[in-house]
């Protein structure tokens, strides 16, 4: 069996926290560890987060890419699980985690994302997030779509070898966004990568913030333009913070 450390990197995430952290006490067999690195929150995140008996860590560069990198250097497990604090597992998270491991010919692997909200379940735009793992490496980087990429996004709870994370360098801690895609390019050199096929569920809050049409457009603008070469920094400001 092997050790799967869960990294969750938050900021001013109080409302959703809770529920998360609740659902990773149910996980059977257990996390080796569950990581929360803040980025100087300014709600009840970090008391949750204790209160939960989870390690907390104090963030040394806020972002999302390097929250997780510093969380990656503080864990010891030999599996790294990087989870967003809005998004709920199963209870067999770290078992599917091993398995979908334990074929040496994968290198890193990721969820469906079902977004939903209270009342809400957000079909078409799940739907598009499905279809957005195959389509862009295949539209955008064609060569390395056949030798096994898959384009995984943070909601979709990114798993890797901690060995082969850091072999490639781990997220680009100057990454705005697209800091999970920018990942996948690399560690495909690695290995395929594995969208498994079960589902975690993701909170739904920017899609109820911008609507459906806004939200659509948004991603698939970013998307677009992210292919082409446009800088993260330079896309960053139509993607913004919702909490």
């Amino acid at each position: 069996m092997s050790h799967v450390s869960i990294i969750i990197p938050t900021l001013n995430e109080a409302k959703c926290l809770g529920r998360t952290l609740r659902h990773l006490s149910l996980l059977t067999p257990p996390a080796w560890e569950v990581l929360v690195v803040d980025g100087g929150s300014s709600d009840e995140t970090i008391a949750i987060a204790q209160t939960a008996g989870v390690q907390v860590i104090s963030a040394k560069q806020c972002g999302r890419a390097a929250q997780s990198n510093q969380g990656a250097e503080v864990a010891t497990g030999e599996i790294l699980c990087f989870l967003h604090a809005d998004t709920l597992v199963s209870d067999d998270l770290v078992t599917v985690i091993e398995q979908t491991l334990a074929d040496k010919t994968v290198v890193a692997g990721g969820f469906i994302s079902l977004m939903a909200g209270e009342s809400t379940t957000r079909w078409a735009v799940s739907l598009h997030n499905w279809l957005k793992t195959y389509y862009a490496p295949l539209l955008f980087r064609p060569h390395l779509f056949f030798q096994g990429l898959r384009l995984l996004f943070g909601d979709q709870v990114i798993f890797a070898r901690r060995a082969d994370f850091w072999e490639c360098g781990g997220f680009d801690s100057n990454l705005p966004i697209m800091e999970e895609a920018d990942l996948c390019i690399k560690i495909v050199r690695r290995g395929k990568i594995r969208l498994v096929n079960r589902i975690v569920q993701s909170s739904d809050r920017r899609v109820a913030k911008w609507g459906f049409f806004k939200a659509t457009a948004i991603y698939l603008y970013i998307g677009f333009l992210w292919g082409v070469g446009v800088s993260p920094q330079y896309l960053k400001q139509f993607y913004q913070d919702i909490r």
